[in-house]
């Protein structure tokens, strides 16, 4: 039995990996790692991206360039053109990123699940002082990026964005064993409300929200219409009101490794055939449908 096999035997163990991954200074080891991942200096660069590849699934060939400037360069790579395709139907909200499908379905009310049992609510989720009365008995999609995955996330409708509400939090780890353990877990880590108004086609005027969730080794989250950089040592405004464009499928930013993106919308909207949990799904492919019949009205 290989190393690799036999390290990644023991971190399966559930007990074992919430401890490796929870236990330990999670504040502190996501400080260090964002500035040990921007280091330049070849040999830290090419060492830190070997392990890795030996640690994951890691593939780059779908990568718009081959040489990266560090390890930070590489997490946050794009992709060759074309290798995304947007579903053109107008009615269609299609995936902002790459992930697994984790929790997902009908918001209950103002109810949302991040496992079964593990319920939380919007107003936990997006603040006491937000209206979330769009979203009730609407629908989610929790979408989860390994560390191997394209970290960049996509206007998934043709829309504007209106505001960001930013919190600062915790970085517990994100992966399904500590969502089973761990009570709200999306609402106690680093995270960006971001609402949009969807801007054409049949649900136009309807509100989607995004909330991009930070995680252990990953409280960074760039967007590129707003003139900072969230993350733990950010000590700005936590509402930033703001009037962004986006074209369905337009890059509006991404993670420093990879987290979660919880995806929001109102009811009126049905979730498409192939959005089960556990499920891989792409950049642009159909996540969410309008369906007229069920709308309010």
């Amino acid at each position: 039995m290989s190393i690799r096999t036999t390290i990644q035997q023991l971190l399966n163990q559930e007990d074992l990996n919430f401890l490796l991954t929870n236990r330990l200074p999670r504040r502190w080891l996501t400080q260090a790692m964002g500035r040990f991942s921007q280091i330049e200096q070849p040999l830290v660069r090419d060492a830190s991206i070997a392990v890795w590849k030996f640690f994951s699934a890691l593939d780059l060939s779908e990568a718009k360039k081959s040489q990266f400037k560090s390890m930070h360069d590489c997490f946050t790579r794009e992709l060759k053109d074309g290798l995304r395709p947007l579903d053109p139907d107008p009615a269609v909200l299609t995936s902002p990123s790459d992930g697994i499908v984790g929790a997902c379905g009908s918001i209950q009310g103002t109810q949302v699940f991040q496992a079964k049992g593990f319920p939380y609510t919007l107003e936990d989720l997006l603040g006491q002082d937000v209206d979330h009365s769009a979203w009730h008995d609407g629908q989610y999609v929790t979408l989860r990026l390994t560390s191997s995955m394209y970290h960049r996330f996509h206007a998934p409708q043709d829309c504007s964005v209106e505001q960001v509400t930013y919190f600062s939090g915790d970085t517990w780890n994100v992966n399904p064993i500590a969502l089973r353990r761990v009570e709200k877990l999306f609402c106690k880590n680093e995270r960006a409300f971001i609402q949009t108004r969807i801007a054409s086609g049949p649900a136009s005027g309807q509100t989607v929200a995004l909330v991009p969730v930070a995680a252990i080794l990953v409280a960074s989250i760039r967007l590129h219409f707003l003139d900072v950089l969230l993350h733990l040592r950010y000590r700005g405004a936590n509402h930033m009101a703001c009037n962004a464009r986006f074209r369905k499928g337009q890059e509006m930013g991404w993670f420093q490794h990879g987290s979660t993106i919880i995806v929001l919308a109102p009811k009126g909207f049905a979730l498409c055939d192939q959005v089960q949990e556990g499920a891989g799904i792409r950049m642009g492919q159909p996540l969410m449908c309008w369906a007229e019949s069920a709308a309010p009205g």
